[in-house]
């Protein structure tokens, strides 16, 4: 499962400093503790037979559940079954039935056997039923912001630019709501499914499709066929309106479901599927281990993606066009990710929830694996850099162990600590133990494991065998512990001894051992200096030195998940940023040198070098931090307007030359205007609105902002709002949604995000009102239980509804004016509760 992150914008709004926050994280309570699900019963083998009323939002579904008693003799089969109507529970043998007694309530379906059953003596149990998606009631999360397991999207067709599609969502445990099963991670079952459905679409479920049977009547009926175990909750249903772009890795048949309209970007968005498959089997020394691998795109999904075992489902955002393309794949890094599952979470599933890391923080790390071999490591550091920063920007993840049987809902594992922290103390844990012994491990972590689950002692146990070292002290801090080292760093020199001595201080209250590498920076040569911090609050290191080091830099490569307080003069920033080989210094140089761009000569020296960088993302920074006048820059920042080859530090040099207001550069923006890249095309329009206004309108509609990035949208919505360019309206939706906190972060976007608000309100646009609500609802558990922050959301939605009633009244037969009154009418509803 990858995270939906809703807006870059709005993560970092409801910190510590803006709110306070409920604590809902149970770590340090006593009395609670989340046991791995007892396994009365093993599951065997699942066969479902289903078809769909549209109308109802309800599916009609038979099931037969092979199974036996795991270990202890049962008479009894209970599975999960949540919202269902159940109108028969048979015992099926030799192709006759007999009814067996249960008892069906709050979501338990209870089955009498006929009789005492052993331990791998099978039975098939049949049950007919109604999915009810709709009578579920249980919640969502921040990872999965909705769990009723089975979605109809524009069902009954009535919403004209909206494909009829259908598809399920599994992780945690909301399988149950579509076929009753025993919806736990620690069970495993291969399964078949018959899917009938109208023949104008296709299907897709887990494993390969063995038939196709036309029914007449405009029916059809698809036969998916998965011969492999793997997890209930990995089971999937697509059913819409699909092009479907076949693609091969060896004799593995990889294929990318896409909306019609992105079917000639397909190849562009999914197109390295099958490198990263190569890369990923070379690298684990484990061949990718299912028949096939598909990737399809859902409307109004309810996460960023999942991993489905062979039939990956992606939020839409994932469909990008050509301009978006032409700046970046944004989502590459999530389809690496679901990849990586196929190993670490579908072959080798956490045997609970708890343990979640050895699915998440696996797949996590896949991104910075991919990227290294894709992109190099300067893309990949820069990538986990940003990470971890999210991780520890929310507040959220404080005090929370990695690996805890003490969390207050199973949907509460998917955070930042199980992700983006997990991933960067896998990161650790193979600089630690290098590549070779690192990779061999995992390798024989699966190998042990497969088709069954794992936890971090049996991660821990793999690389112990491999590597030969005890690896206890790591795993007691890192996965069974919280926190990370809070370091003050400083430095004395002793003429007399030649002696430099490093002072590394603790200064967070349960102490850490680690590996630190400190570069030493002498005559202008740096010498990498590695050693060992104890779990004291103090550590000294003395090292030889024929003067004062002109740089002492603590944690060179940003391996060590740390918070480093170490004082450095514009000179010295500018040195690490001059002879730092590693991305993390000289990123950090940068930021730290901002606020003295213009005001010392050292700072200016950093950044007219970084104008320069190779690694583009240095250049990007570099142009984000130059002051409003960048008067001694502009050659350097012209020359990137021109000619960079990325087109992202291309627009973002625009973006700096827009800001100049200086009417010379209107033809360079016009020709932007014509570029491919939306990057390019977005910046270039707020420079003509700076220059010469009167002719944005004319130019605002070339630039599809429907998949652009928050950064983009940001930098456009003063000018659509002003302008009032109406079909940019949808686009900048679901950043006005939170104009009441938007001061927070940018406080010059606070009033066009608030006017921006009201426009949407005295307009009869339905698709704008849509992508508002929809992304506060992917919000509303993100902002947890944050009174304040749902009560000013609450304000807000009620001032727009007052907005809306007024236009409906003006026009009291509009149907789409109803409809928007309904979204915002449920969403005040979702966030008065």
């Amino acid at each position: 499962m990858k995270k939906l992150l809703i807006a870059a914008l709005f993560l970092g709004l409801f910190s510590t400093d803006n709110f306070t926050f409920a604590q809902t994280e149970t770590s340090g309570r006593t009395g609670v503790y989340r046991a791995t699900h007892t396994k009365s019963t093993e599951l065997k083998h699942t066969k479902l037979r289903v078809n769909f009323n549209f109308e109802k939002e309800q599916m009609n579904g038979e099931a037969w559940i092979t199974a036996s008693p795991f270990f202890y003799a049962s008479n009894e089969l209970v599975l999960d079954a949540k919202g269902m109507i159940i109108n028969e529970v048979a015992l099926e043998k030799n192709g006759a039935r007999t009814p067996l007694k249960y008892d069906y309530k709050e979501d338990i379906l209870k089955i009498s056997l006929d009789k005492t059953y052993q331990k791998n003596q099978d039975y098939t149990v049949y049950i007919k039923y109604v999915a009810r998606p709709n009578e579920v009631k249980q919640k969502g999360s921040a990872a999965i912001n909705d769990a009723k397991g089975l979605y109809f999207i524009n069902a009954q067709g009535k919403d004209a630019d909206k494909p009829t599609q259908i598809w399920t969502q599994g992780e945690t445990e909301s399988s149950s709501c579509w076929f009753p099963t025993i919806d736990k991670p620690n069970q495993k079952t291969t399964q078949e499914i018959y899917m009938t459905v109208p023949k104008q679409y296709v299907t897709l479920s887990n494993g390969i499709l063995k038939s196709s049977e036309n029914l007449g009547e405009n029916l059809r009926t698809d036969h998916w066929v998965m011969d492999k175990k793997h997890a209930p909750y990995l089971f999937f249903m697509g059913v819409g309106e699909y092009a479907m772009i076949k693609d091969k890795w060896r004799n593995i048949d990889v294929d990318y479901y896409v909306e019609k309209e992105y079917e000639p970007y397909a190849k562009q968005i999914f197109g390295n599927t099958p490198e990263m498959i190569e890369f990923f089997s070379k690298k684990l020394n484990y061949d990718f281990p299912w028949h096939k691998y598909a990737q399809i795109v859902g409307r109004d999904y309810v996460s960023g993606a999942m991993e489905n075992t062979t039939a990956v489902i992606h939020e839409e955002s994932a469909q990008q066009k050509a301009g978006d393309l032409a700046d970046e794949n944004k989502w590459e890094d999530v389809i690496a990710h679901e990849l990586f599952h196929h190993w670490f979470g579908d072959l080798v599933t956490a045997e609970s929830w708890s343990n979640l890391t050895v699915n998440e923080s696996f797949a996590d790390y896949s991104e910075y694996l991919w990227n290294e071999y894709k992109y190099g490591k300067d893309e990949a550091d820069y990538k986990r850099l940003k990470s971890l920063r999210n991780s520890k920007a929310d507040p959220r993840n404080f005090g929370k162990d990695l690996v805890r049987f003490n969390y207050e809902s199973r949907e509460d594992m998917f955070d930042g600590v199980s992700y983006n922290k997990g991933g960067g103390i896998l990161h650790m844990l193979r600089n630690y133990l290098g590549d070779d012994a690192f990779f061999a491990g995992l390798s024989d972590y699966l190998k042990t494991n497969e088709y069954g689950t794992g936890e971090a002692h049996q991660l821990r146990l793999s690389l112990e065998k491999v590597s030969g070292k005890d690896l206890n002290w790591f795993f007691n801090q890192w996965y069974f512990g919280k926190g990370y080292p809070k370091l003050e760093v400083k430095s004395t020199f002793d003429p007399m001894k030649k002696q430099v001595t490093v002072n590394v201080a603790q200064t967070q209250e349960e102490k850490f051992e680690f590996p630190l590498s400190i570069d030493v920076l002498e005559n202008g040569k740096i010498s990498r200096k590695e050693v060992w911090v104890t779990a004291n609050a103090k550590n000294d290191f003395v090292f030889d030195a024929t003067k004062n080091p002109e740089l002492i830099n603590a944690n060179p490569e940003g391996l060590l998940l740390s918070d480093i307080k170490q004082d450095k003069t514009p000179e010295q920033l500018f040195l690490q940023y001059t002879t730092a080989k590693d991305l993390y210094s000289k990123y950090t140089a940068i930021e730290e040198a901002k606020d003295q761009v213009s005001k010392n000569p050292f700072a200016d020296k950093l950044y007219a070098a970084a104008l320069k960088d190779k690694f583009y993302r240095n250049r990007l920074l570099a142009l984000e931090g130059l002051p409003e006048d960048p008067k001694s820059f502009l050659a350097d920042v012209e020359k990137l307007a021109q000619n960079d080859d990325k087109n992202l530090v291309k627009g973002a040099a625009i973006g700096v030359l827009a800001k100049t207001k200086n009417p010379k550069y209107l033809p360079l923006f016009e020709k932007g205007i014509n570029a491919v890249s939306n990057s390019v095309k977005g910046n270039s329009l707020s420079g003509i609105a700076q220059v010469a206004p009167e002719k944005v309108v004319n130019y605002a509609e070339k630039i599809d902002l429907e998949s652009a990035s928050e950064d983009l949208v940001m930098t456009l919505l003063p000018v659509i709002v002003k302008n009032k360019i109406t079909a940019q309206m949808p686009n900048i939706a679901s950043l006005v949604a939170f104009y009441p906190f938007i001061g927070f972060q940018n406080p010059t976007l606070a009033a066009p995000a608030e006017e921006g608000f009201n426009w949407i309100m005295d307009s009869d646009n339905t698709k704008a009102v849509h992508n508002l609500t929809k992304v506060l609802g992917q919000a509303k558990s993100q902002i947890g239980d944050n009174v304040q922050a749902k009560m000013m959301i609450v304000q807000m939605l009620k001032k727009g509804l007052e907005r809306k009633m007024k236009l409906f009244r003006e026009n009291p037969s509009s149907t789409s004016l109803n409809t928007q009154i309904e979204m915002l009418n449920k969403a005040i509803t979702s966030y008065s509760n």
